[in-house]
């Protein structure tokens, strides 16, 4: 198990010791944001979307956000296989020009977008039973709804300090609004006591929130009045929820989480606040499957892929390093299918430690 590491709360951890690594103790998955970082998952979502959750009796709640809810609205599709080979094509070939402004950048991603519904993929997204995605967007309040730079610039420099002082100190600047497939069963308990919102997704509003929720501030414009929910701007749903500090119901089973990292941060202004870590009770019926440290540092650059890589690298450079990570992180998804026939899988999965 060099290439991919399990971690599991406790109660997770008792269900697997018990059952074994099988589909139907999960009946939640998390998608967190980064952007590109999700390239190092993309062989694991591949087994994953296709033949671990394939044949699925019971729903499995879907909720992402940003990079997240686009892959979740792969795993939605009827060929989710297809579509998320979609979705890592388009996105790792993406081009900007030398200085892209936020318009240049959103048209990017709205052809991105284009390209991995196709012409039936909302449908099938809204009227899937086994899979149902909820896609996490941020509802903006004062200075940071605003599309002028400068003035947003500074609205986000305040709800930092804001969240600096408690996280719940975000809803002064965001509000959680979950665009849900209709008729999904899902609550959220957020420990910090932000509320959440709900919306149906809808054939109208599908592909606004999809978008806004990676809308990342100041990159991307925002999406103002989505269909069905309040009017405001919306964007990034990892403003808030960048890799969860979530509880989910009304069901008992367990939270399936691949994710870039073993130490995950509740949002993304948390980022550099070593002390802000997920509450234990959040992760306690959790799953975490991570790139080990060995995986990673065999990868081009010994990274992970990361936004920045637009600004530090050509495409002629940066195109090939992202697929060949790509490539790579097939080794994940082999890795991870081997172990669900396992029978001693338990004892090869760490305890979650923050």
């Amino acid at each position: 198990m060099a290439d991919l590491e399990l971690y599991a709360g406790p109660d997770a951890l008792k269900a697997i010791r018990e059952q074994g690594l099988k589909q139907q103790l999960f009946d939640y998955a998390l998608g967190a944001s980064g952007g590109p970082k999700w390239f190092v998952l993309a062989g694991l979502d591949r087994v994953v979307f296709s033949e671990f959750f394939s044949n699925r009796e019971t729903p499995l709640q879907a909720i992402g956000s940003s990079a997240g809810a686009f892959r979740f609205a792969c795993f939605a599709q009827q060929n989710p296989l297809a579509a998320i080979n979609r979705l890592v094509e388009r996105y790792s070939q993406t081009v900007y020009s030398d200085k892209p402004d936020a318009r240049e950048i959103t048209d990017k991603g709205r052809e991105l977008l284009n390209v991995v519904l196709g012409d039936n993929g909302i449908h099938e997204i809204l009227h899937n039973p086994a899979i149902q995605a909820h896609f996490i967007v941020a509802r903006c309040r004062g200075a940071t709804a605003l599309e002028s730079k400068p003035l947003q610039l500074g609205g986000l420099l305040a709800s930092a300090g804001a969240n600096l002082i408690k996280r719940k100190h975000l809803a002064r600047f965001y509000q959680r609004y979950i665009f849900s497939a209709p008729d999904a069963q899902l609550s959220i308990t957020d420990p910090h006591g932000m509320p959440s919102y709900s919306v149906a997704l809808s054939e109208a509003n599908l592909k606004a929130a999809l978008l806004a929720s990676g809308s990342i501030p100041v990159v991307l414009e925002g999406v103002k009045n989505i269909p069905g929910a309040p009017p405001g701007m919306y964007r990034d749903g990892g403003i808030i929820d960048y890799h969860f500090d979530l509880q989910f119901g009304p069901k008992p089973g367990l939270v399936f989480y691949p994710h870039f990292y073993k130490k995950p941060v509740p949002g993304w202004f948390d980022k550099n606040l070593k002390s802000r870590m997920p509450g234990a009770k959040s992760y306690a019926n959790t799953l975490m499957l991570v790139p080990s440290d060995k995986f990673v540092a065999s990868l081009p650059y010994g990274k992970i892929p990361d936004r920045k890589d637009f600004e530090t690298m050509q495409p002629e450079q940066r195109i090939p390093y992202w697929q060949k990570v790509i490539s790579e992180s097939d080794r994940l998804g082999e890795a991870f299918m081997e172990l669900t026939q396992d029978p001693d899988v338990a004892d090869k999965i760490k305890p979650l430690a923050f």
